[in-house]
């Protein structure tokens, strides 16, 4: 039996904090933004991770500074003088009951590394340190990512992420053979879309029952509002949300 690791659906989980850009004053992936989604009431942030030259881990979204620096090319103590957050300083800042889905960003140096040394491999030397501490899962559109965190630490949920409108049969029935306990789809695969035609997208409710056959849980990424709606009624475990205090007031709503 996989364990459940969202409890009580729909978990809410603040995209890079209280959500993409720039939400309430709030700019994302900031400590300020992670503890404003906290502050709103939700229990989980999802948190993007990047590692430097020198192998520390940063939060930060994008590959690139808009200078068009990667972070892969610098090292720790520069990236904080461009302002980006370590990961240790998340961790220490956010109350201990707070969840945190890592989003692992592999990066093309980690294709000639050994899998100890990849991005995800040093992520799970973060989780070790902090599993039983808080609860933590770790995420990567990489399905090898998964595979280099399971070898290092075995005991982190770990969860399958795909792409824009990637075709939800896939991605149900990828992640229950990749054996890992959360499928995250974007929300674009659930309803139809210029990808795939309509009566390829099963109803919402099938594409739940399948999961949850599987054994799995399914998160949805970046719903809109009517959107977040149709998955917490039809019993999604989890939504990556972006603007969270309104979808914080919008899901409190009596149906």
């Amino acid at each position: 039996m996989t364990p459940t690791v969202f409890s009580e659906p729909p978990t809410l989980i603040g995209h890079r904090g209280l959500g993409m850009g720039t939400v309430d004053g709030q700019l994302e992936n900031t400590l300020e933004s992670f503890l404003a989604a906290v502050d709103c009431g939700i229990r989980w942030v999802e948190v993007d991770i990047r590692r430097t030259l020198d192998d520390e881990l940063f939060v930060a979204h994008d590959a690139a500074f808009r200078d068009g620096t990667f972070l892969t090319q610098i090292t720790g103590s520069q990236a904080s003088h461009h302002g980006v957050l370590r990961v240790e300083e998340l961790l220490e800042g956010l109350p201990p009951e707070t969840g945190v889905v890592f989003d692992v960003k592999s990066c093309m140096e980690d294709a000639t590394r050994h899998s100890t040394r990849t991005t995800a491999a040093l992520l799970a030397r973060v989780g070790k340190r902090c599993l039983g501490d808080r609860p933590v899962v770790a995420f990567s559109f990489d399905p090898s990512a998964l595979r280099h965190i399971r070898e290092e630490l075995p005991g982190m949920p770990l969860g399958w992420t795909t792409w824009l409108q990637f075709p939800i049969a896939h991605a149900v029935a990828g992640a229950a053979h990749l054996d890992v306990q959360m499928v995250a789809v974007h929300a674009g695969s659930l309803w139809p879309n210029a990808a795939t035609p309509p009566a390829d997208v099963p109803q919402l409710r099938q594409v739940v029952a399948r999961v949850h056959d599987a054994d799995r849980q399914l998160v949805v990424w970046c719903p809109t509002e009517s959107q977040s709606q149709s998955c917490s009624a039809a019993g999604v475990d989890a939504l990556v949300v972006d603007d969270v205090p309104r979808l914080v007031r919008t899901l409190s709503r009596p149906s």
